[in-house]
């Protein structure tokens, strides 16, 4: 039995994804062929990614350093703004757009050296640049970066976290303001509007899972429309090769049939010429047979008038 190949996801997700699905049924058969069931079945499972998230991969694969450069940054971004430290926080802030500058810079490199990829100027990178300041702001999105497996672009509204509110101790000469008396009529207005922020966080809650249920929903639908469109495309594929095929034959019995009507033709005309010298013939025999038969009763006349005279 043939030795199993080598890890193919790498390879799969370097190759361009117009050419994804193809590599992959390869992979799956040459895994079978080796006799790694278990391995055919995960690599067809592996699903095709759009093409900015196989230039993310692109790096991720050929340039992980790069991306954990880019991790230790989303660490120290993420402390500065966890503390509220204005100069640092600025100073990171620029050096991340110069950090995400330079990785685009190199996705574009990268794919200009992979035979089959778009043309630089279809590369979707803004989708890569968002992808990028995505994984500076998200732990999952970055970690999906790093896996070299991402199969969309992501996509962020802010940046880092929320910092939380800082508290002051109020101490020395300084004394904290004495409380008001207390307004019921404030109390229940405060009720009410604690009661309506309530609402509107359950509101939102309910909207927010619906949502999430509806994503999952249209995330299946198109996991199943990409496999209906990989399905057809194979077997628009086989069904082109077939054509070829038969079109193929049908050219060479076409070639057969023009020889074979030369050829009746010229076994028409040699039987017509034989025929016509089978006639030829025909009738000289007749006249010689009538010359012979001529003959021997001239031959018959002259024995009998010998035999009177004697």
């Amino acid at each position: 039995m043939p030795a199993p190949p080598s890890d193919p996801v790498p390879r799969l997700y370097r190759t361009p994804p117009d050419r994804f699905v193809a590599a992959r049924d390869e992979a799956v058969a040459q895994a079978r062929h080796a006799g790694d069931v278990r391995g055919a079945r995960e690599i067809a499972r592996l699903r095709r990614p759009t093409v900015a998230a196989w230039l993310v991969n692109l790096l991720a694969i050929e340039r992980p350093e790069l991306v954990g450069d880019l991790a230790q940054l989303a660490d120290a971004l993420r402390d500065a703004q966890r503390e509220l430290r204005g100069p640092r926080l600025r100073e990171l802030s620029a050096q991340r757009r110069s950090v995400v500058a330079a990785l685009v810079a190199e996705v574009r490199r990268l794919a200009a050296d992979v035979p089959g990829a778009p043309s630089a100027g279809k590369l979707p990178l803004a989708e890569v640049e968002a992808t990028l300041n995505a994984a500076l702001a998200d732990p999952g999105v970055a970690e999906q970066v790093r896996s070299g497996r991402l199969l969309r672009p992501a996509h962020y509204a802010g940046f880092g976290e929320v910092p939380r509110p800082q508290l002051r101790l109020v101490t020395g000469e300084e004394e904290p303001p004495a409380p008001a008396p207390p307004d019921r009529r404030q109390d229940r207005g405060a009720m009410r509007a604690e009661q309506a922020r309530r609402a509107a966080r359950a509101e939102l809650t309910r909207r927010r899972r619906a949502l999430e249920k509806e994503l999952t929903r249209a995330r299946t639908d198109q996991e199943r429309a990409e496999t209906d469109l990989d399905a057809a495309q194979s077997a628009e594929r086989a069904g082109t090769a077939a054509l070829d095929a038969v079109e193929t034959e049908l050219a060479e019995l076409e070639r057969r049939r023009a020889v074979t009507e030369q050829e009746l033709s010229r076994s028409r005309l040699a039987r017509r010429a034989a025929e016509r010298a089978a006639a030829v013939a025909r009738r000289r025999t007749g006249e010689v047979e009538a010359a012979m038969e001529a003959l021997t009763a001239e031959e018959g006349d002259a024995d009998s008038g010998t035999g009177a005279a004697d």
